[in-house]
């Protein structure tokens, strides 16, 4: 959520920092600050409101320092302004914290220490932190911080900056809050996310839950909170550096959608085999035990909710087992009913949602096996997972996901396949045709991109409405969904998604001519029944807008505008319809002058509940 870095080496700090904030913005924040070590003191500055304020303010009042930290925030205690911008300071204005999380003893903390004499300069839970390091510091800033994590219970990413240490930093994490470390030659680098250091170093360590890590030049020194050395792995990262940069699109959401085709072949790579087969060993999940699941339960957030509606139809139909869907948000309160031959499918872009997180603790708890889909290696989801199938998206900057959906349904449908053929419950030959759909589905998504040039002229036609429908059914209703949720997101023109066979109980009310509806209706055993749907809405006067397959004249007649896109077997069209919406969308939002890749309210990951 909020966005972390922090430097220690020879380059303008304040450069680098300001550089990694810069990647980062796409996770949603208020207000921005740095604070660097200069000469015995710490300085910095901080402001409200967009990076563009505090970059104003360095321009004018340029700093400089030996090492430093720098946040983007976005507000869980108090309101957005420059005295709760990160970094905190004590009351000695000598150690400075940034942090992403929620302290959640903060009142009481407080509330001691403005009894033993400390001054409060901000609404904020993270500024007792900066005072409880004042209290604990003796000139060890490491063991003042483990004194301080004894104290504070949370969930958080911890960043701490001292004038007595002027050459080092110290990091903690514990719980839902990514932090990682890049190592360079005689510099190391601290992120909260891969795309603010990539164009500096690959060589790169995962900070893991109840670790603390004292960062110098040198490199980074990874212990428990009790103080047991940690040795870690490095990883080296694989993403190129276009891969988060925009590439001369205007925005990264339009850059990430024109990315699916490649993210749908790196998806299939290696675990779709040339007799169209399926090889997911990856999972370390034998046969004997997937054929001992009787029951499967899946839970998500946002976009990944929908993509796990998908496998939901997929896995009935070709795993033939009961299976529920759930939001990760409600999963926690509906007592759900979990054993040993339960499989817990957790999706989630990030790794690290809050609620995905909960809902997983418990599906743990209850003796399910646990399988994650996942985009983040080394994240929380998929060290708490029993298995993973890692997404190959690379990075996505744009708040609003695109092609990280895609690669959860194409996940999605090669785990559903897998299940039917380990446990014998899919047809070979539905199995083989779902196979070479597969194959071709990168030509195909990228085939659909042709519709490019036809969806901006209908989005500024429409770009004025007020509300919107989309309606699909079967494994097109969590489409549906989708493409409505990607509206609301970033054009803020309010959208829902509907089961079409449910417009006649209720939302038919709604539509008239102000009123379009988006309707997916390519070719399938339920065409039939979604272009009486669609008969519907157009007697209604609602202008309608069709996804359909090149020379489907039925459902061509029926609508005002036609997206024609390629077709393949009807359990993956899904993958292919949503490309049309998600440029629908970006071409609305883009033509209304929003802020296409960082919506309003909203954060790229939510790591809290």
């Amino acid at each position: 959520m909020c966005g972390i870095v922090g430097y220690v080496g020879p380059r303008d700090v304040v450069g680098v920092l300001m550089d990694g904030l810069r990647r980062l913005e796409y996770r949603g924040y208020d207000s921005a600050g740095v604070a660097v070590v200069n000469g015995g003191s710490v300085i910095g500055s901080k402001r409200v409101g967009k990076l563009g304020n505090l970059a104003e303010v360095l321009r004018h009042t340029p700093i400089h320092g030996s090492a430093g930290i720098g946040h983007t925030r976005w507000a869980t205690h108090g309101r957005p302004s420059d005295s709760n911008a990160h970094p905190h300071l004590d009351c000695k204005g000598r150690i400075a914290v940034i942090h992403n999380g929620i302290i959640e003893n903060y009142a009481s903390l407080r509330d001691d220490l403005l009894r033993r004499g400390h001054t409060f300069q901000s609404d904020t839970d993270t500024e007792v932190v900066a005072h409880l390091l004042e209290e604990f510091f003796d000139g060890d800033l490491v063991g003042a911080v483990r004194r301080t994590l004894k104290v504070v219970t949370g969930a958080y990413a911890l960043g701490v900056l001292s004038a007595d240490s002027p050459d080092r930093l110290v990091f903690a994490r514990n719980g839902a809050s990514p932090l990682i470390i890049g190592l360079g030659e005689g510099e190391t680098f601290v992120a909260s996310d891969i795309p603010a250091i990539l164009n500096y170093t690959r060589r790169e360590l995962i900070v893991q839950e109840g670790e603390v890590v004292e960062v110098t030049r040198e490199g980074a020194l990874i212990s428990t909170f009790n103080g047991q050395t940690v040795d870690r792995e490095v990883t080296n990262i694989n993403w190129d550096i276009g891969s988060a940069e925009k590439s001369g699109f205007k925005h990264f959401m339009l850059k990430e959608i024109y990315e699916q085709p490649k993210v749908v072949k790196d998806t299939l790579l290696g675990r779709l085999r040339d007799d169209n087969s399926i090889n997911l060993r990856e999972l370390g999940l034998s046969d004997e035990r997937l054929r001992g699941i009787r029951k499967v339960t899946m839970f998500a957030c946002g976009s990944a909710y929908y993509a796990a509606a998908y496998g939901m139809y997929l896995i009935r139909q070709l795993a033939k087992l009961p299976v529920e869907l759930e939001l990760a948000s409600e999963f926690r309160y509906s007592d759900p009913v979990l054993d040993e031959h339960t499989l817990a499918i957790a999706v989630s872009q990030s790794g690290e949602t809050a609620d995905t997180l909960e809902a997983v603790r418990i599906a743990k708890t209850g003796g399910a096996t646990l399988l994650a889909i996942c985009n983040v290696v080394g994240s929380a989801l998929a060290r708490a997972a029993d298995a993973t199938l890692f997404m190959q998206a690379g990075p996505e900057i744009g708040v609003a996901a695109t092609k990280t959906f895609t690669a959860q349904c194409v996940d999605m449908a090669l785990l559903a396949m897998h299940l039917g053929a380990v446990r014998g419950t899919a047809d070979p030959e539905t199995l083989q045709k779902l196979g070479d759909a597969l194959r071709e589905l990168p030509s195909l998504v990228d085939q659909a991109l042709n519709v490019d040039d036809e969806v901006a002229p209908v989005a500024r036609r429409i770009s004025k409405a007020t509300t919107m429908l989309f309606l699909g059914r079967h494994v097109d209703y969590p489409i549906a969904m989708e493409g409505a949720l990607k509206l609301k997101e970033i054009s803020y023109i309010h959208a829902e998604g509907y089961a079409a066979g449910e417009m006649k109980h209720g939302p038919i009310a709604l539509l008239d001519e102000n009123v379009p509806v988006v309707v997916l209706a390519t070719r399938g055993p339920v065409q039939e029944k979604i272009l009486s749907n669609m008969s519907e809405a157009k007697a209604r006067d609602s202008r309608i807008i069709a996804v359909a397959n090149l020379h489907n004249d039925a459902a061509i007649e029926n609508a005002d505008v036609v997206f024609a896109v390629p077709e393949t077997h009807h359990l993956i069209q899904p993958i292919i319809n949503v490309v049309p919406l998600y440029l629908l969308a970006y071409h609305i939002a883009d033509h209304k002058g929003c802020d296409v890749d960082q919506p309003r309210n909203l954060a790229k990951t939510v790591t809290v509940e």
